[in-house]
């Protein structure tokens, strides 16, 4: 323990800064992204749109069955030629990496989001929509002002349980030789051989942000358990 020198992790702090802020955009992205189609997927099962929603059905189940990063591999490898041969150029079309990786991770969280937010559809009680009927509310007012607030409210607890898995997952971008905040470390981990001090200060940067996370986690699902009870 006494060879350890964290010295250069702070020399090396800008760096990893800056692999910590594309993780954290990488999350962000993938979370409005996935919300957005996710609500919109589940809406499609929710209506039993015709045909629509039996393809929503085999995509989540597909989406889910997979390990993410066979997903990137796919989109990476696979996506251009298929984007060639629509095209007629002949070739691949290139995507690039930073593009593969944000439109890939927004795809896969959509299907986890989606059934989340299904979920809680099926939780909303009967009432409400009696009393959107008896208020002669259309049913997309029906569906914006009242039925979506209270399912994204009673399920926030586990969306954001769902985003702190989304953020660790983000470290699997370095199969696309991407620099996240675990690449950054891997590389000047690599490059001055401080192997131990490097990824033990990614633990403690993953640890925290992480444990802050599921404590928000912890005081939404105490907070809406103590507003049950008072109903």
């Amino acid at each position: 323990m006494n060879s350890l020198d964290f010295s250069i992790v702070l020399q090396a702090w800008p760096y990893l800064w800056s692999g910590l802020l594309f993780s954290l955009a990488l999350t962000a992205v993938a979370f409005v992204v996935g919300m957005v189609l996710g609500t919109c997927f589940a809406l499609l099962q929710h209506f039993e749109v015709p045909v629509i929603a039996r393809i929503v059905r085999g995509y989540i189940a597909l989406i889910r069955s997979i390990p993410l990063i066979l997903v990137l591999f796919w989109f990476f490898f696979l996506v251009p030629i298929v984007l060639g041969h629509l095209s007629g150029s002949g070739g691949p079309v290139p995507i690039g990496a930073t593009w593969t990786a944000f439109i890939t991770f927004g795809l896969f969280e959509a299907a986890y989001y989606s059934e989340i937010i299904r979920v809680g559809l099926r939780a909303v009680n009967r009432g409400q929509f009696e009393a959107c009927q008896a208020l002669a509310l259309s049913t997309f007012e029906t569906y914006r002002s009242v039925i979506l607030p209270q399912v994204l409210r009673v399920a926030s607890p586990i969306i954001l349980s769902q985003t702190i898995i989304l953020f660790q997952d983000t470290s699997l971008v370095y199969v696309l030789s991407l620099t996240d905040l675990l690449g950054a470390a891997s590389k000047l981990a690599q490059l001055n051989g401080r192997l131990v001090e490097m990824y033990l200060v990614i633990v403690v940067v993953y640890l925290a942000i992480s444990s802050a996370a599921s404590q928000g986690v912890a005081l939404l699902r105490k907070r809406y358990a103590i507003a049950g009870a008072r109903r």
